[in-house]
């Protein structure tokens, strides 16, 4: 990117990146999510680090939080309240450090302190001979609110702070400056204030059983309680709080190493000797150990009764952090190393359509590379044509993306306040752009399809699915080498597969003689197949796996349903009229009959499908990682004995199965009495 169009998007990010923070910091509102307010802060960073030129004083890389409401009486604190910069990946850290070294002119040593990034709302407390005597917001860092009423109804946050004689002997051994507390009295203490995640249920449920709407999330209850006028209200939300700072108050003067604390790490160490709670922490020694226990924290979050969004990692040496000094309005020496975003805003550089395996058409976004989740994506799916309409969505445009189930990248708002005019709009095709046939909208459907039975797409994605892990599950055809056996004529259907030789694999590229023989000896391994994983690796349209597993529990083989007419194909679970419909319209086609003839003489054989119904509609939530057999083999068996797989725990949940590292669900289970299962107790119930 020139300098010249970086300043035109770096002005429009400034702009748009303002008016959030005033909405979300100043009114408690939020009209986008705080991870898409942090990606578009993270290349407003990126672009004014790139062209220091471009950086300007009103810059919100610049400044911290937003003005103070009226609500309350402001108070102005001793020194700035700062925030970090945000870092995403390992190279952005290594990119932090090597700033740091250049502004000293000098290699620093490897000694970082990092802790859990509570997801709260930033606290100052201000102790004054040691009694409680301030509490206040961060407001827009230099003046915030005076919220010293509400702060004391939190129990975590101690009204006098505690005296020598309470200490053992290694905590006053903490301290270079043996009568620190007797010399200081008057400290400052910086933290975050924020709700537990059951505390947080109880209020909804409560809220529920009164018919209120429940609140939306932990952050935002924390901060709407904090603003409360009723001192009340706030006590009976049992608000939580994890000291992270600790300063001298400038009333009695500051030092370069408060308390004679030389690291970041006697000092939270001090923090709990006054009585302040603080959250998970290490000393590392170099980057990869910061790497090591960031990755630690992310698989933690889940058993934590807090919200964190990623850990902050600070210079460990005292006085190395204050010669470091300030960037605008973040330290230098510090930095919230965050974990992968869900959420995250880019630039759509084109829309262009895919074919399916049934003709439907899908328009998707090419999208300016970004990071959503920790994988990088350049794709995103658009759905439809109403979709399209619904998001006003446009080449060119700025668009938040997310990850559906962490796996399908989708496209869940544009941010129109980002156009500057060159966007274009995009016109949905009237011909398919593979056969040029011309593209039809079922009545009732929202979908365009092509309608071409030689459609190479069409073929090229029906293969895809065919050999799918949920159908012939054959190793070693995957997308590219399908491409390869249709462009060289090896293959333009599913029989063709079985068909395949060593010596038609061996001319093409990429395959030598073990890769030639591994695939035919994988394509021979699947010929045996169970009847339900035959049945959806047919393709026919709205049969899903679970559909498939009930049809062949109703018909115990490919005649009975192939002559099921409509009322018996109504009596399978979960299967309406369009589905039923859809079974019969396949199974009367003269080609997709011939298919089925073709594979059973090329050798496939239909296993009979376990006629078990132990498990004939239990209900299954499985939570936490499995050893022995992967998620999916685990719903595959549930299903295939008549159970049933959810994805949430309700009062109607039969059976948890907990695995390693399980989520919020275990708690959920014991709330509804859920029976919970371990790993090897659910195989033995198998």
């Amino acid at each position: 990117m020139n300098k010249k169009k970086a300043e035109k998007r770096a002005k429009k990010l400034r702009e748009v990146i303002k008016r959030h923070r005033y909405l979300y910091h100043v009114k408690d509102k939020r009209e986008i999510s705080e991870e898409t307010l942090d990606s578009l802060k993270k290349e407003l960073f990126d672009l004014e680090n790139k062209f220091p030129e471009l950086v300007t004083p009103d810059s919100p890389t610049q400044r911290v939080g937003g003005k103070p409401l009226e609500k309350f009486e402001k108070y102005e604190h001793s020194t700035p309240m700062l925030s970090f910069q945000d870092a995403f990946a390992e190279e952005d850290m290594r990119d932090w450090k090597k700033r740091m070294e250049r502004h000293i002119g000098e290699k620093i040593n490897d000694d970082f302190f990092c802790e859990y990034k509570i997801d709260g709302l930033a606290l100052e407390l201000v102790f004054e001979d040691s009694l409680l005597k301030a509490a206040s917001t961060r407001g827009d860092g230099q003046v915030g609110e005076n919220v010293t009423e509400n702060i004391k109804t939190i129990e975590s946050i101690p009204l006098r702070l505690r005296s020598p004689k309470d200490f053992s002997e290694k905590e006053k051994k903490l301290s270079s400056h043996p009568g620190w507390l007797e010399d200081e009295k008057d400290v400052v203490i910086r933290g975050e204030v924020f709700i537990t995640e059951s505390e947080f249920k109880r209020i909804n449920r409560e809220r529920k059983e009164r018919e209120e709407n429940p609140y939306a999330n932990t952050r935002n209850l924390a901060a709407g309680t904090i603003r409360q006028l009723d001192p009340e209200v706030v006590a009976s939300r049992n608000l939580s709080f994890f000291a992270y700072e600790l300063k001298a108050n400038l009333k009695t003067g500051e030092t370069v190493t408060p308390f004679g604390a030389e690291t970041h790490a006697v000092k939270h160490k001090l923090l709990r000797s006054l009585g302040f709670k603080t959250t998970g922490e290490k000393v590392c020694k170099n980057l990869e150990e910061v790497f090591n226990f960031r990755n630690r924290a992310e698989k933690e979050r889940k058993k934590l009764d807090y919200e964190i969004d990623g850990v902050a990692v600070f210079v460990n040496d005292n006085e190395l952090f204050d010669r470091l000094g300030v960037t605008g309005k973040a330290p230098r020496g510090g930095i919230a190393y965050k974990f992968p975003l869900k959420k995250a805003t880019t630039e759509v550089e084109d829309i262009t359509v895919q074919i399916g395996r049934t003709g439907s058409v899908t328009p998707v976004a090419i999208l300016k590379p970004v990071k959503v989740g920790g994988v990088e994506i350049t794709r995103a799916t658009l759905h439809n044509e109403d979709e399209i309409e619904r998001l006003g969505i446009k080449i060119g445009d700025t668009a938040v993306v997310g990850r559906a189930g962490d796996v399908i990248p989708y496209v869940i708002k544009v941010l129109p306040e980002m156009r500057d005019g060159s966007e274009k709009e995009f016109v949905f095709p009237e011909k398919c752009p593979v056969c040029s046939s011309r593209l039809v909208r079922p009545e009732g459907e929202v979908v365009k399809k092509c309608p071409g039975d030689d459609c190479v797409a069409k073929k090229r994605e029906y293969l895809k699915h065919f050999v799918s892990k949920s159908a012939f599950d054959i190793d070693g055809l995957g997308e590219k080498v399908i491409e390869q056996l249709m462009e060289e004529g090896l293959v333009s259907g599913p029989a063709d597969l079985f068909k395949l030789k060593k010596g038609d694999l061996l001319p093409l590229e990429r395959f030598a003689d073990k890769a030639a023989g591994n695939l035919t000896e994988a394509i021979e391994n699947s010929k045996e197949i169970t009847f339900s994983r035959l049945i959806y690796s047919l393709g026919i349209n709205q049969v899903g796996e679970r559909t498939a597993i009930d049809l062949a529990r109703k018909f115990k083989n490919l005649e009975e349903l192939k002559k099921a007419d409509k009322e018996e194909l109504l009596g399978v679970p979960d299967i309406g009229p369009i589905v039923a419909e859809e079974i019969k319209d396949w199974f009367s086609n003269e080609e997709n009959l011939k298919m089925i003839e073709n594979l059973k003489k090329l050798g496939v054989e239909i296993k009979k499908e376990d006629e078990s119904s132990g498990l004939e509609g239990e209900k299954f939530v499985f939570t936490g990682s499995l050893n022995s057999l992967t998620r999916r083999k685990a719903k595959e068996e549930v299903r295939r004995l008549g159970g049933k797989v959810s994805s949430s725990v309700s009062k109607n949940t039969d059976y948890l199965v907990v695995g390693e590292n399980p989520g919020s669900k275990l708690e959920e289970a014991k709330e509804n009495k859920v029976k919970i299962l371990t790993e090897d107790e659910f195989k033995n119930l198998l």
